[in-house]
């Protein structure tokens, strides 16, 4: 025999079904007008480096290094479509290179000055903390310190970028008692909201 349920008790449910929906709604609402509310508006710059590693420990291939670059500046908030390259190198592709290029060329949000173009389109931009350290981003590796080293030095300056502190050690010619440990915050683009 099939039990029935009782009118009311389906009606609670329903009721505690939509109260909870309500209450996710309202939370998800709340959190997009913070967003919006801590956003401030800012301009793509566009930039081109050319970037050449020189390090005791690692040897790069150069479409190696162009590979670790981009990671790295994705990580530190360029705009999705950064291209690093790998640029003019004596040994062939995929070879290891004592003097590995890469040619970068990316976009790095920044609060608008006075003199910004009229063309240019706002992006809401946000204060965002960014860690480096070993495996953060995931393919970064322990060999890879002088690497984060060089980027903090040339690279990092082009981002608009605040509190950045950097215990970031590395010994030449070994792994073992070297250390990645890069933080910052980064003018970056409003990160999208998960539902």
């Amino acid at each position: 025999m099939k039990a029935r349920r009782h009118p009311l008790a389906v009606s609670a449910g329903i009721a505690c079904a939509l109260a909870i929906a309500g209450a996710w709604l309202a939370s998800a609402t709340a959190r997009a007008d913070d967003t919006a509310s801590s956003a401030t508006p800012g301009i793509w710059q566009s930039h081109k480096y050319s970037f050449q590693f020189m390090g005791f420990t690692s040897t790069y291939s150069c479409d190696g290094l162009a590979d670790k670059l981009r990671l790295l500046l994705l990580a530190a908030g360029a705009r999705a479509d950064a291209k690093s390259q790998a640029g003019a190198c004596a040994s062939g592709f995929g070879r290891p290179d004592k003097f590995a290029r890469a040619d970068l060329t990316f976009s790095t949000l920044a609060p608008p000055q006075g003199d910004t173009a009229a063309d240019a389109k706002p992006v809401n931009g946000e204060w965002r903390l960014v860690t480096v350290t070993s495996h953060s981003p995931r393919d970064l590796r322990l060999g890879d310190c002088e690497l984060v080293e060089q980027f903090r030095s040339q690279v990092l300056p082009m981002f608009t970028t605040r509190n950045v502190v950097s215990n970031t050690t590395c010994i030449p010619h070994q792994e073992s008692g070297s250390s990645i440990d890069l933080k910052f915050e980064v003018f970056a683009p409003v990160a999208p909201v998960k539902h």
